[in-house]
């Protein structure tokens, strides 16, 4: 099973089949930010520093520069392994 680490606070959380990173983040009891959940909004954009992701939508609100830069939006994006995200306003719920 992948897992998504989330800097700088060094939580590592396990992402299930079919989860988004922000699904998988919300169900480990870790606040990321969003609002739309589908891609649009860009409230959740942060950077990706370490893995790869699809997305579920066909094109999400990216430009290919951010693509090149490692920006996600967690939102709509499914780990093909392990990734970690960049998110210093991360908290946690539980």
């Amino acid at each position: 099973m992948p897992q998504l680490t989330i800097t700088p606070a060094g939580w590592t959380l396990p992402i299930e089949p079919g989860q988004s990173l922000l699904e998988a983040a919300l169900s480990a009891g870790v606040r990321l930010a969003k609002s739309c959940r589908n891609g649009t909004c860009r409230a959740c954009l942060c950077p990706m520093t370490s893995g790869q992701v699809r997305y579920r939508v066909e094109w999400p609100g990216l430009s290919t520069e951010e693509r090149e830069q490692g920006l996600v939006l967690p939102c709509v994006a499914e780990a093909l392994g392990d990734v970690t995200l960049h998110a210093p306003s991360a908290t946690q719920t539980l």
